[in-house]
C-alpha cells in the first residue's frame, strides 16, 4: 500500500497515472521509444503535446483568444518573466501581498519596474485575503498581480478580483485545476506544475492574445511569450516528459468528471479536516475561515513541544511530509486533487488519537 503523501510540492500524483507512465516507460504506444527519448519535433511528441493542450483547454474552458504555453522556470521564474512580458510602456505594476509567495513575486518584479503594493495582509500575519474594497491600485499600472492560493500560509481567494481594464495576473500554482475558474476574467494565469498537474520542471502559462506584444526589449527569447506562442512552446526544447505526465493527469481529471467533479471532492476533503480542527482545542488553524485554502491546510498543536512526536507517529502510520514550511513551522497537510478522501480521513483519525493520548 502506498503512503499518504501530504507534501506541498512536488506532490502526490494519481496512482493510475504513475502506473500508466511506468507501463509506457520503455515503449510509448509501440514507438519503440520512451517519451524521454523522443524528439520534441517528431510526430509522436507533437501528438502528445497537442492532446495535452486540448485537454487542458477543455478542463478550464479556455477561450480561443488565449494561448496556452508549456514553459520552464517554475512560478519563481515567471515572477520575473511576467514583468518582462508586460511592462513595455509602463513604469508601475500593482501587487496584492497575501504571504510568502506574494512577497517573492514583489521582490522579483521590483527588478524591472516600480511595484505598488495595492493591499497587504501582513497586519494579521497573512491570515486572510484583503477585501477588494481595501485595495489601492496605482494609476497607470501595467497589471495587477495576485497569488490566488498561498501554499505556505494556507490562504486562498474564493472570489475573483475585478480590476477593470487593468489586466489581472494570477499565480495559481497550488490550486489550478482544483476548482472552476473563469479564465476570461484574467489577463494571465500561470503556475508550476508540481502541485496539481505533474512533475516539477513544467510551467503552465495561459495568456490573452492582446497581451503578447508588451515585452521589454531585454526579455530573452526563451521567456518571450509572443515568440513561444508563435513556436507552439517549442522555441527551445520543452520539458517533454513533464508535459507527457501532465497530459496523463489531464486525462485522469476528465475521467473523474472534470474540474466541477474534482472541486466537489476537494470541498468535501477540506471540510472533513477543517471541521475537526474547529472542534478541537488541541489543534488550531490560524486562517480566517472565509479565506482558508482547500489545498494547503496549516495547523499547530497547542503544545508545540509535541510536534516531533506527532510527525513521528504520522510517519509510522504511512502519512508523510506533514511538517510545516520552515518559515512558519507547525504542520501542513496539502490535500491536492490526487489525495483521496481516505487519506484525509486517516489523518483526522490519527489526529484524534494523538489528541486523546496527549491532550
Amino acid at each position: 500500500m502506498r503512503a499518504y503523501n501530504f507534501s506541498a510540492g512536488p506532490a502526490v500524483l494519481p496512482e493510475s497515472v504513475l502506473r500508466q507512465a511506468a507501463a509506457e516507460m520503455l515503449d510509448w504506444h509501440g514507438s519503440g521509444m520512451s517519451v524521454m527519448e523522443m524528439s520534441h519535433r517528431g510526430p509522436e511528441f507533437v501528438a502528445i503535446h497537442a492532446k495535452a493542450e486540448a485537454d487542458l483547454r477543455t478542463l478550464l474552458a479556455i477561450p480561443a483568444n488565449y494561448r496556452v504555453l508549456f514553459l520552464q522556470g517554475g512560478a519563481i521564474g515567471e515572477n520575473a518573466i511576467v514583468p518582462m512580458n508586460l511592462a513595455r510602456g509602463f513604469a508601475t505594476a500593482s501587487y496584492v501581498n497575501t504571504g510568502e509567495w506574494s512577497k517573492k513575486s514583489i521582490k522579483e518584479a521590483g527588478k524591472y519596474l516600480k511595484v505598488a503594493v495595492a493591499a497587504s495582509a501582513e497586519d494579521r500575519s497573512f491570515s486572510y485575503v484583503p477585501p477588494q474594497s481595501a485595495w489601492r491600485v496605482a494609476p497607470g499600472s501595467a497589471y495587477v498581480h495576485v497569488c490566488t492560493n498561498e501554499t505556505i500560509g494556507g490562504v486562498e481567494y474564493h472570489w475573483t478580483p475585478d480590476t477593470g481594464d487593468v489586466p489581472l495576473v494570477a499565480d495559481m500554482s497550488s490550486h489550478i485545476l482544483s476548482r472552476a475558474v473563469d479564465v476570461a476574467k484574467y489577463g494571465v494565469i500561470y503556475g508550476g506544475a508540481q502541485k496539481n498537474i505533474g512533475p516539477a520542471g513544467l510551467t503552465i502559462v495561459i495568456v490573452r492574445d492582446d497581451l503578447l506584444d508588451r515585452a521589454l526589449p531585454i526579455c530573452p527569447s526563451a521567456f518571450h511569450w509572443q515568440e513561444q506562442a508563435a513556436a507552439d512552446s517549442m522555441l527551445n526544447t520543452p520539458p517533454t516528459y513533464a508535459i507527457y505526465v501532465a497530459g496523463l493527469v489531464f486525462e485522469w481529471l476528465l475521467a473523474q468528471g472534470g474540474v466541477a467533479a474534482i472541486e466537489r471532492r476537494n470541498v468535501a476533503k477540506a471540510k472533513l479536516l477543517y471541521d475537526y480542527l474547529d472542534a478541537s482545542a488541541f489543534y488550531r488553524n490560524p486562517v480566517a475561515p472565509a479565506d482558508r485554502s482547500r489545498m494547503n491546510v496549516p495547523f499547530r498543536l497547542r503544545d508545540e513541544s509535541l510536534d516531533g512526536a506527532f510527525l513521528k507517529g504520522a510517519e509510522e502510520r504511512g502519512m508523510l511530509q506533514l511538517k510545516g514550511h520552515r518559515s512558519v513551522g507547525g504542520m501542513r497537510a496539502s490535500i491536492y486533487n490526487a489525495m483521496p478522501v481516505e487519506g484525509v480521513q486517516a489523518l483526522v483519525d490519527y489526529m484524534r488519537e494523538f489528541e486523546r493520548r496527549h491532550g
